[in-house]
């Protein structure tokens, strides 16, 4: 599925998510609006390093972030592995690989957008939680 976000085109791998493709582009626009803070969908990850990571990924709280390596401490592995399973994110966006960053840099992002969309989807994060833009105060 392809979804536009801040003028960005994202591909969701919506055989992933056991959601109905219209439930997700709606909750997709509410996260875009600053009314979501999290997906309401169920998550198949796959049964590898990717998986591991992904899960790590999606447990980062809204308006945070984790570094490659602090990810990789907790998986026991090496950041540039980290790195590498957060490009390989098939549901960018619900899984929120934006989430995590380099420990002196934002590093890189394989999605739509690259670094650009990266930088844009945690500052809205953080001006949500900052301005109370969003209704999960």
């Amino acid at each position: 599925m392809r979804v536009t976000m801040w003028g960005f085109a994202v591909e969701v791998d919506d055989r992933r998510i056991d959601c109905a493709a219209d439930s997700l582009r709606n909750q997709l626009v509410e996260y875009e609006r600053g009314e979501r803070r999290e997906f309401d969908v169920d998550v198949r990850f796959p049964d590898s390093f990717t998986g591991d990571v992904m899960r790590v990924m999606a447990s980062i709280p809204y308006g945070e972030t984790r570094t490659y390596g602090e990810v990789a401490a907790e998986l026991d592995s090496h950041a540039v592995a980290v790195g590498q399973a957060c490009g390989r994110n098939p549901v960018p966006l619900v899984v929120p690989c934006h989430r995590v960053v380099g420990a002196g840099s934002l590093g890189g992002f394989s999605a739509a957008g690259g670094v650009a969309l990266k930088r844009a989807l945690p500052d809205h994060e953080r001006g949500a939680v900052q301005t109370g833009l969003d209704r999960f105060d």
